[in-house]
């Protein structure tokens, strides 16, 4: 398009952005009128995409990272082909595709935005795929806002980034001066930005963020420039086009006070309709897949379950050529490691930058890749917010946490993941995981590169005895009875280390005629329903012993089997309650109240409020 046309365009977005967000009564228009000729000569003239095919492998990836500017996306799907008027119309409402913020529920939207900060990172994920697993010429372009610049995982990103020199990654930052409350932090200084961007090894081109030529220029130095991502710094004006609104605070996130009257101001309505130039034709690669050997572990055997979780994932990379592994420079305590070794191509570190991992995992699943994310559990927390966005993108991969709980020993609280079984039950469609074992662990990792939604395994860090054959099968969902008989009392529910300290106490307690159940609940979610209700029918009680808070993990994923009007048994909860400090795991064990000595007291004081059954 010449740059008549181009404006023409942008016009065209700005008032279907503010037609949208009027007939919702609600949306940020004036986000969307800032960034419109800068989308304008992005569609028409550099983007190339199929939006008849959206899987084409050829196709770039454009990413609003400033999700909050949906109607100018919708707007572009529009101007497209892809989205009719009536549908624009529909935007906001009950049903609609077009949500308050972009998702996946459209075919042209890989990711979920709006949670700021995280667009750009996930690009990056998008980028690496594009160089490293998919070797394909789409680039890959990202609308950021000058507000969400505040957000470290920004700069996680433009690090990750340089370092990587993705020079099939350019950021379009949309700086219009105005945050939601106010004048951002640099306003309208685009070098401030520039040299901050720069510092991490990218090339930088500063503009007038309506000029068209000038837009369409720089878009064609980030398609030349090598070995550098690009990052287009545009001064732009927040409501641009209407002078009611235009660099005016107190608008954000509003619809226009007059849309008719806006509309007229901005030209009217129009009906333009671009041709996207088409992708390349290209080819995904091939992804072959072999037969999978697992590690085998012989019962009585001693093996950190992070130690199989490292040597399972190594044996599955070679399986299937689909699986790619994230670590954040813990690699030699998580043991993905093993994965480095054997499949360095498809390893990529991330040094200690957990937002930024998790956002290039849900990047490169974009892509149809498998990843497997693992750091320390306790450092997942930072990576919350960007799991809980994964969740919403409905993003398939694996996360492996390990360094759980108290066991762990002298590290001390703040490497003691306490709250993770929490953060990962929360999200929505997750998966829940803490195996016991070596050869429960193997087959888990397994399970979970065909699991949908995010699968979180939880390792530990100590070697535990092997209680299960090499040949055993843990289905998601399931447990394991591990003692039982027609006499028992009591039921010992347990996962990961504590399995081992229930089937100690257990044999305690059968030496005392307490005769004691014990159940290895592995899958915290979904919960073996059935294997607890059947205890707690046997035995009319369950206590639950965990490694972790109380708030949120294997306690509450117990109790909730009984919460759909089922009779609830009599339920005891062994947790961690206090505040860890530095000792030895079997002295972190004791003081949180969850060793065999703990448990034995436990069912004593369980079995006497209860009594004998009959």
């Amino acid at each position: 398009m010449d740059h008549e046309q181009l404006h023409e365009l942008a016009q065209q977005l700005r008032v279907d952005a503010v037609r949208a967000a009027d007939a919702a009564g609600s949306g940020h228009p004036t986000s969307s009128m800032s960034a419109a000729d800068l989308m304008a000569v992005l569609l028409a003239n550099h983007l190339q995409y199929s939006f008849d095919r959206p899987e084409h492998p050829g196709n770039d990836h454009l990413v609003f990272s400033k999700g909050h500017a949906s109607p100018l996306l919708y707007a572009l799907f529009k101007a497209a082909g892809a989205v009719p008027d009536d549908e624009l119309l529909s935007f906001r409402r009950l049903g609609s595709r077009l949500e308050g913020h972009p998702t996946p529920q459209l075919p042209w939207v890989e990711v979920a935005t709006g949670s700021l900060g995280q667009g750009l990172p996930v690009g990056v994920g998008l980028a690496l795929a594009g160089k490293r697993l998919d070797r394909l010429p789409y680039r890959v372009w990202v609308l950021c806002g000058d507000s969400e610049l505040a957000e470290g995982s920004m700069w996680e990103a433009f690090e990750h980034a340089g370092h990587e020199r993705l020079d099939n990654l350019t950021a379009v930052v949309d700086v219009n001066r105005l945050g939601q409350r106010g004048p951002t932090r640099h306003e309208w200084d685009l070098d401030a930005y520039a040299r901050r961007i720069q510092a991490f090894g990218w090339h930088t081109v500063e503009i007038d963020g309506h000029d068209t030529a000038a837009i369409d220029d720089a878009y064609a130095k980030a398609r030349v420039t090598a070995r550098r991502p690009t990052a287009i710094i545009a001064r732009t004006l927040k409501g641009r086009g209407v002078a009611a609104v235009e660099d005016r605070e107190g608008f954000h996130g509003k619809p226009l006070p007059d849309a008719a009257e806006a509309v007229a101001e901005l030209g009217g309505v129009r009906d333009l309709r671009v041709e996207v130039h088409a992708p390349p034709e290209v080819h995904d690669p091939q992804r072959p897949a072999f037969p999978l050997e697992l590690p085998r572990y012989g019962i009585g055997e001693k093996a950190a379950t992070r130690t199989a979780y490292g040597q399972a994932l190594a044996a599955l990379g070679a399986a299937r050529s689909d699986v790619v592994a994230l670590d954040g420079e813990v690699g030699d305590s998580t043991r993905a490691e093993f994965f480095a070794k054997d499949h360095p191509d498809r390893y990529f570190e991330c040094y200690i930058a957990e937002q930024q991992m998790v956002a290039a995992a849900v990047g490169m699943q974009a892509r149809g890749w498998i990843p497997y994310v693992a750091t320390f559990a306790a450092f997942l927390t930072r990576a919350h917010d960007f799991l809980r966005m994964a969740s919403v993108s409905r993003a398939r991969l694996a996360v492996a946490g390990s360094h759980a709980g108290v066991s762990i020993g002298e590290d001390g609280p703040s490497q003691m993941g306490l709250e993770d079984l929490a953060l990962f039950r929360s999200l929505h469609g997750s998966t829940v995981l803490y195996p016991c074992d070596a050869n429960q662990t193997a087959q888990l990792v397994a399970a979970l590169a065909d699991r949908p939604g995010i699968g979180y395994l939880r390792t530990t860090r100590g070697d535990t005895p092997v209680l299960y054959g090499p040949d055993e099968e843990f289905p998601i969902g399931g447990s394991k009875v591990l003692r039982a008989s027609d006499e028992d009392r009591v039921t010992l529910v347990a996962a990961g280390v504590t399995v081992h300290e229930a089937l100690a106490a257990a044999e305690r307690l059968d030496g005392e005629g307490l005769h004691t159940r014990v159940i290895d609940l592995y899958s915290l979610k979904p919960v073996d329903g059935e294997a607890l209700r059947a205890a707690a029918d046997a035995t009319g009680c369950l206590l639950t012993v965990e490694d972790h808070h109380p708030e949120g993990g294997l306690g509450d994923a117990v109790a909730e089997a009984f919460a759909d009007g089922r009779p609830v048994p009599r339920l005891a909860r062994l947790a961690v309650r206090t505040l860890p400090a530095s000792s030895t795991p079997a002295e972190q064990l004791h003081a949180a109240d969850i060793d065999a000595d703990a448990i034995v007291a436990a069912a004593r004081r369980l079995a006497d409020i209860v009594g004998t059954p009959g």
